[in-house]
């Protein structure tokens, strides 16, 4: 509690309290429900226990379910939450670039300054990944930061390297006089 450093008028105050209601609260024994938490809760760490640390939320509402507890699946899941459990995925995160130790990163051309007067003069890039059924598929998008709207995007498959992005996903529409940074060392890995 932060009683030792300062007065409880003072944090009541703050937090738009009455003392006698803070102090009422503090003698009012445990609800229901968080006694109904409290059980549940161990049953949650022993599923986890007994599945060797794999199990998550769905799979313990499931097995949960099968021992007759009715139980909702986000109830499961701020439970464990609140016990720092989590189970183990089996899949494993793509790794789709590697960084080269020596490369120089690319300049901060806006130095992180993305408040503009007007449409047109600030473009920002991203790219990232989608899983398919077929494989990886890289996704960049041009955006003005503006108004927010897409001025341009490209998808194409990870054996493309990413020097060939930046004429495909520039608009023949718009001309804007702009670099287009490095790939600041990054390869396919």
């Amino acid at each position: 509690m932060n009683q030792a450093r300062y007065p409880v008028t003072m944090m009541d105050r703050l937090l738009e309290v009455s003392t006698s209601g803070y102090y009422a609260w503090l003698k009012r024994p445990p609800s229901a429900r968080s006694h109904l938490d409290a059980e549940l809760s161990g049953r949650i760490l022993l599923i986890h226990i007994r599945s060797r640390g794999t199990y998550g939320a769905p799979r313990i509402h499931a097995e949960l379910a099968d021992e007759g507890v009715r139980v909702g699946r986000k109830r499961v899941a701020r439970l464990m939450k609140a016990a720092h459990l989590q189970g183990i995925s089996r899949r494993k995160r793509p790794r789709t670039t590697l960084r080269q130790p020596a490369a120089r990163p690319a300049p901060d051309l806006v130095q992180r300054n993305f408040a503009v007067a007007g449409p047109n003069r600030l473009w920002v890039a991203d790219i990232t990944y989608i899983a398919t059924w077929s494989g990886l598929l890289y996704l960049a998008v041009v955006v003005d930061a503006w108004s927010r709207r897409v001025v341009g995007w490209a998808t194409l498959a990870p054996a493309v390297q990413a020097q060939v992005w930046p004429p495909i996903c520039a608009p023949s529409w718009f001309s804007m006089p702009w670099e287009w940074p490095s790939s600041n060392g990054v390869r396919e890995g």
